[in-house]
């Protein structure tokens, strides 16, 4: 029988949540644990995770524990999707969690080659001010490089004993040295929040991530001596391409990006894969499919936030109300009213970004 993998690293991803839930032991999400559930939690769109509950019991019992992400800046540009990861951070944050975001500024350099001086020069003019924009409280957040937090180097020099050859293969297909390197400073990031006191830690991820969560949990289990506490996760669908692809890629006319011009938006949007016909008289008399417009996707992920105007507008889409012409226009008016918004408090998050980190 040939076993599968989920390669952090790789573009290559897999797409039946429901078999990825069964074929990799998560468990799957039930909104109803969590107390006010933020639009991707209600919506369907955070489908799993690992050891929710014990989140779940933090937040219903004021009980501490800490939320983490990372920045990875290989890229001078952030694709609109890292948006729904962060939107689960400012969720936790707003319960109560003491929030950490981490820069791999190492693992960009094992793994994809970027200079150190680069990947600093990214986080502090674009990545971190990204993510203040999106709405996590810079006064309540903790960032950091890792190649700056000497907790975390120590951490995984004393952690990568605990990690055998066989694990990293069964886990991640193959053992390169760089992705062992990375991968343990993976998990040192993921528990060195736990190093002064022993509490529980959730992750926001993609799926393309959870290789991380399970050597991090094994580890943790060989680990007793720091006696930490399995860290969880909660697992976000991507947000797919314009194309229909099933994650927004570096591909310029496939993807969002959060700094993109009104121009860039127009024409994207024009180019996005619909579920119209062939003709406007066609689609008149015989409606339209919500589920195959990537539009809608944008549209139920973060541009239509009032669940009784989304309904309406899908179930005049599939009556054929709506043209795809007339679709194009609105999602644009949407995005671009949003990226005005977000490229003015991306300016003032920057001015505070640099407030963070004088040197």
């Amino acid at each position: 029988m040939k076993r599968e993998f989920i390669d952090p690293w790789s573009a290559n991803l897999p797409e039946n949540h429901k078999d990825i839930i069964k074929k990799f032991g998560l468990e799957k999400f039930d909104v109803r644990d969590f107390p006010k559930p933020n639009l991707l939690m209600r919506r369907g769109f955070v489908f799993s995770g690992r050891d929710l509950k014990i989140i779940s019991d933090c937040i219903k019992n004021r009980k501490k524990f800490y939320a983490l992400t990372g920045i990875m800046p290989t890229s001078d540009k952030i694709h609109f999707g890292t948006k729904s990861v962060i939107d689960q951070m400012i969720y936790f944050q707003n319960h109560g969690a003491e929030t950490y975001v981490l820069v791999a500024d190492l693992e960009a350099a094992a793994t994809r080659g970027v200079d150190l001086k680069e990947a600093r020069t990214r986080a502090l003019e674009i990545h971190i001010p990204c993510y203040i924009a999106l709405g996590l409280d810079a006064k309540k957040t903790r960032f950091y490089f890792q190649s700056e937090n000497n907790d975390v180097r120590n951490l995984a020099f004393e952690l990568s004993n605990k990690a055998t050859l066989n694990e990293y293969k069964a886990i991640y297909g193959n053992a390169e040295p760089s992705r062992i390197m990375a991968s343990i400073l993976q998990v040192a990031d993921i528990l060195h929040p736990q190093l002064n006191k022993s509490m529980p830690g959730i992750v926001p991820i993609g799926i393309d991530q959870d290789p991380h969560i399970r050597l991090s949990r094994d580890i943790t289990n060989r680990a007793k001596k720091f006696g930490f506490i399995l860290p969880s996760s909660i697992n976000v669908k991507f947000l797919p391409s314009l194309s229909g692809g099933l994650k927004m890629s570096k591909s310029e006319g496939n993807s969002l990006y959060l700094l993109d011009s009104d121009e860039e938006i127009k024409k994207k949007v024009a180019k996005a894969l619909t579920g119209g016909r062939k003709t406007s008289k066609e689609q008149r008399e015989k409606g339209a499919n919500p589920d195959k417009d990537m539009l809608f996707e944008l549209f139920r992920q973060h541009l239509i936030k009032n669940d009784d105007r989304l309904t309406k507008r899908e179930e005049d889409y599939k009556k054929g109300k709506i043209l795809d012409s007339e679709n194009k226009e609105y999602a644009t008016k949407l995005l671009i009213e949003f990226m005005h918004d977000f490229r003015r408090k991306y300016e003032k998050a920057r001015r505070k970004t640099k407030r963070l980190f004088r040197d």
